[in-house]
């Protein structure tokens, strides 16, 4: 009888635990390396590719797939000028699918191009990728874990996605006012007449990282784009050395280069 009596109390023990491991992954969100595997198959290489050139495939940046899955978002700086047009070289704009040493190519076009946010657009050939869920611009709150994926290194030994993760430092304006006169240029004064703010991460990103979706841990909704140039250019023009402080845009612009091609 007592060893029944035991079997019934361990049988609820297990039954109580994996109740209580439910509640936590519903108000806590899945566990990170569920999202982070959630987040990979979205992750895109953004580059060029000629045949005839050595090497024939070069990355530019990190891209991610958007809206109906046949879209990417990456940095508009990382995107060459000629390829913002209908391009008829040799070399093709690209993205790279996949992981590994030999990754799917397939072409890519400039859909929708925003150089005030340094955010483009790309629309891409073949069939439909997953894409990622953008979240609100109010979750990107300081103190928020964050993560991002890319590719730091480029695809030197292999495109193969690497995670970063910290927090949101701060939310901070993308420009401040000069100490004088000297220190303003005709980017510093644009960005003075038009200013938003963006995300300073306490996380390291590098330049590959460029154009990689910020998410939130918890959840892997997307928040902002790191940007390694874009930002610097204006956020620390008065410093002789630039940080290795890492920024990203806020997801709303993106939100906004969406809502423009679903208008037009």
């Amino acid at each position: 009888m007592n060893g029944i009596f035991l079997q019934l109390q361990q049988t609820a023990f297990v039954v109580l635990a994996y109740f209580l491991l439910g509640i936590s992954q519903l108000a806590y969100g899945a566990r990170f390396p569920d999202v982070v595997a959630k987040v990979k198959p979205s992750i895109v290489g953004v580059g060029t590719y000629d045949a005839m050139a050595s090497p024939a495939a070069q990355l530019i940046a990190t891209g991610f797939v958007v809206h109906d899955g046949y879209h990417v978002v990456t940095n508009a700086h990382a995107i060459p000028e000629i390829y913002s047009a209908k391009y008829q070289g040799k070399r093709k704009l690209v993205i790279f699918v996949g992981q590994g040493r030999r990754p799917e190519l397939r072409e890519a076009r400039v859909l929708q191009k925003d150089a005030a946010h340094d955010l483009v657009l790309l629309r891409i050939k073949g069939a439909r990728l997953p894409a990622l869920a953008l979240g609100q611009a109010k979750l990107a709150r300081e103190g928020e874990a964050i993560a991002f994926t890319g590719y730091p290194i480029g695809a030197v030994l292999g495109l193969y996605p690497v995670t970063h993760q910290g927090i949101i430092s701060s939310v901070t304006p993308i420009v401040i006012p000069a100490a004088n006169a000297r220190q303003l240029d005709i980017q510093h004064i644009k960005r003075l007449r038009h200013p938003y703010n963006v995300l300073q991460l306490d996380a390291t990103a590098y330049p590959g990282n460029s154009g990689s979706p910020v998410y939130l841990r918890q959840s892997g909704e997307v928040v902002g784009v790191i940007n390694k140039v874009f930002v610097k250019e204006t956020k620390e023009s008065v410093l002789q050395k630039p940080s290795g402080i890492t920024y990203a845009i806020p997801v709303n612009h993106v939100k906004d280069l969406i809502k423009k091609l679903t208008e037009n």
